[in-house]
């Protein structure tokens, strides 16, 4: 691939479009909005100028509303050689363009499984996608080459290429991102009109389960109108299992031991089944997932703290697997969760108290 041409200047596009400058493609920008294309072009992700001819491979990061228009109007224009999407529902945009009568060998739908919570060219990395899966979901009349031109793209973002049936990712993206996109939202919901003496006490676990209802409402609008079907069926599944667990705590709250007893079977069962399905959620890199430990430490709200711990670790030889951090309430300090090998906490503890660090028990 030596020329590419980016429809749609948002997160997904800018940074796709930064990943392909940098390993030496030629990539073309444009946006409905031209003051967002040319923020793009600002930024290094290639140039707000039209291209002379028809490029290599033509990348549509538009709403998934927009996507089906988008590319027929760029496939009856003949911009490039090969067209993909990048758009998070993969079924009704190929559904689409199949009623419109387009030929679809020249076509591939995608989904690189990755984002953050905030949008736009600004929010770009050329890194976002790397070693997160990019899904691919070719048919029996996808061309050989366009096949081959969005391996390519894959392959210059870092990300690892994953081949699916179009309709079957759209309900796994429902499961896996869709869903719980809307019980974060619905959970966060519940702090809009708290008592500000509650709101202060949110630790870790309120923040992990929000997190994502940050995100744009008016761009999960579009992704949810685009895939409302197997959503609305995952929600009435949650709905069914609330619906029980509501009967299980009321049962806790009798007077009579029987339901009582029901009530913390019920309780249980919730937990359990929570354990088996949180096991099964991938771990680093996406290998079956593994068990840490944790190495507590506490330290200032200070620059260049976490880089001094880092620093001490890798000097003791220890890799340090992932990382949390929970701010102290009211108090510029915090505690640093360093997960990592069993067999390496002792000599990370050693090593971190060593060079004066206060660990936490």
């Amino acid at each position: 691939m030596r020329t590419a041409l980016v429809i749609g200047t948002g997160l997904i596009g800018t940074s796709a479009a930064l990943a392909l400058a940098a390993r030496g493609v030629v990539v073309h920008l444009t946006d409905h909005d031209p003051e967002q294309a040319r923020t793009a072009a600002a930024l290094g992700a290639g140039t707000d100028e039209a291209p002379e001819g028809p490029v290599d491979l033509a990348i549509v990061a538009a709403p998934p509303a927009h996507v089906a228009a988008t590319l027929a109007d760029a496939m009856r224009r003949g911009v490039a050689r090969g067209y993909l999407d990048v758009a998070s529902v993969k079924g009704g945009p190929r559904r689409e363009l199949e009623a419109l009568g387009l030929d679809l060998t020249s076509y591939i739908g995608t989904h690189p499984m990755s984002g953050r919570e905030k949008s736009g060219p600004l929010a770009a990395t050329g890194d976002l996608f790397e070693g997160r899966p990019w899904v691919l979901t070719p048919t029996r009349d996808t061309d050989t080459e366009v096949l081959n031109l969005a391996l390519e793209l894959v392959s210059h973002c870092r990300a690892v290429p994953v081949v699916m049936d179009a309709d079957a990712h759209d309900r796994a993206v429902a499961l896996v991102s869709h869903m719980p996109h809307l019980v974060s939202s619905m959970v966060a919901a519940r702090l809009e009109h708290a008592e500000e003496s509650a709101v202060r006490l949110c630790g870790q676990g309120i923040r992990d389960v929000t997190r994502i209802a940050a995100s744009d409402p008016r761009m999960w609008i579009d992704i949810l109108s685009a895939n409302p079907g197997p959503v609305a069926d995952l929600l009435a599944d949650v709905s069914a299992d609330l619906d029980e667990t509501v009967q299980a705590l009321r049962a806790l709250q009798s007077s009579d031991e029987a339901k009582r007893s029901e009530g913390a079977t019920g309780i249980g069962e919730v937990l359990r089944r929570g354990n088996a399905g949180q096991v099964r959620v991938p771990g680093k890199h996406g290998s079956a997932p593994r068990t840490y430990e944790v190495v507590a430490v506490l330290i200032d709200d200070q620059p260049g703290q976490l880089a001094r711990i880092f620093a001490d670790a890798g000097m003791a030889g220890v890799n340090i697997e992932d990382v949390r951090i929970e701010h102290a309430t009211g108090q510029q300090a915090g505690l640093v969760q360093l997960m990592v090998e069993p067999k390496a906490v002792p000599v990370l503890g050693a090593a971190l108290r060593e060079r004066g660090w206060a660990l936490r028990q």
